[in-house]
């Protein structure tokens, strides 16, 4: 019951074109669908329409990003509890937000940002067979990351967003970096049983701050920063180590100034697990391990 994993985020692009061809031939993304102002995308191995839409706008950032519930009678549980939490719901029903939707349950979190509840998504296939399938299509091309796996957004107060996200709509946090005063500055949560499905950092409200997709292991990543230096994009950080989730992250810019982030490794996190606490003279390691450090600039909304 309840919320399943992370469904899709909706990216703000000011030119589509050219969002298009990075997010098909540099990332890897199927196109799903498009209409004269948005683009529907998803990765190779994920059954649902999309996992990825971009809209034309004047500047990057984040729409919505959605969660998928396995239930619809999900939807009406969630409502009641955000009401009770004071935040106006709307209910959208299936197909009114474009191709592949489902029924949809909409609200604006206190972190400023609109979160979306789904039930329904058309399910359009992975192109491989149910009987004795091959380990992977053939043709991808670019990165080709199986599925997304995480977002990471920024707010003013991580302390509310959190306890908005553990109390109301059941996810399990799984780890923190507390300042000096007490404060929450970063927090991992999770539904899947990951290291994370969302994370929030201390910054502006309603900002973004990236999206990540998964891939399967070390020398995907490695490959993956060749493929982003091959096509001249910018690489932010690594390839390199977190300490917080203990995954392994490259990250890199879309044409827009959208970060992307190709993750890999975490560990299994039972509902029961204590949440790991980094110290804020420790978030440099938290953030990355190998350097120690991490540039302020990586905690800013690019620009």
């Amino acid at each position: 019951m309840g919320i399943l994993r992370l469904s899709h985020v909706e990216l703000r692009v000011p030119d589509l074109e050219l969002a298009a061809a990075y997010y098909t031939e540099v990332v890897g993304l199927l196109e799903t669908a498009r209409e004269t102002d948005r683009l529907w995308l998803k990765c190779w191995d994920e059954l649902q329409h999309h996992s990825l839409i971009l809209s034309d706008a004047p500047t990057y950032g984040v729409n919505v990003v959605a969660f998928k519930v396995q239930y619809r009678e999900d939807l009406d549980e969630y409502e009641e509890r955000i009401k009770a939490a004071g935040i106006a719901t709307k209910r959208i029903g299936r197909g009114e937000l474009g191709p592949g939707s489902g029924d949809t349950l909409r609200f604006d979190a206190p972190s400023g940002h609109t979160i979306d509840l789904v039930h329904g998504m058309d399910q359009v296939g992975n192109m491989l067979p149910l009987n004795n399938p091959p380990p992977e299509p053939l043709g991808l091309v670019g990165i080709h990351p199986p599925r997304i796996d995480h977002v990471f957004l920024m707010c003013e107060d991580v302390d509310a967003i959190t306890a908005f996200f553990q109390e109301v709509l059941d996810f399990r946090l799984t780890e923190q970096i507390v300042a000096d005063d007490g404060h929450q500055l970063a927090t991992f949560l999770e539904r899947t049983h990951s290291s994370h499905d969302i994370a929030f950092i201390v910054g502006p409200q309603s900002a973004f701050h990236h999206v990540g997709f998964w891939v399967d292991n070390w020398n995907d990543l490695r490959q993956a920063a060749d493929i982003c230096a091959y096509h001249g994009v910018r690489i932010d950080a690594g390839p390199t180590r977190h300490g917080a989730t203990r995954g392994w992250g490259l990250y890199f810019f879309d044409p827009a100034g959208n970060r992307n982030e190709v993750y890999t490794g975490g560990y299994w996190a039972d509902p029961d697990r204590q949440p790991v606490t980094w110290t804020e003279a420790e978030m440099g390691r938290a953030i990355f391990y190998y350097e120690g450090v991490v540039d302020q600039r990586f905690l800013t909304v690019h620009s």
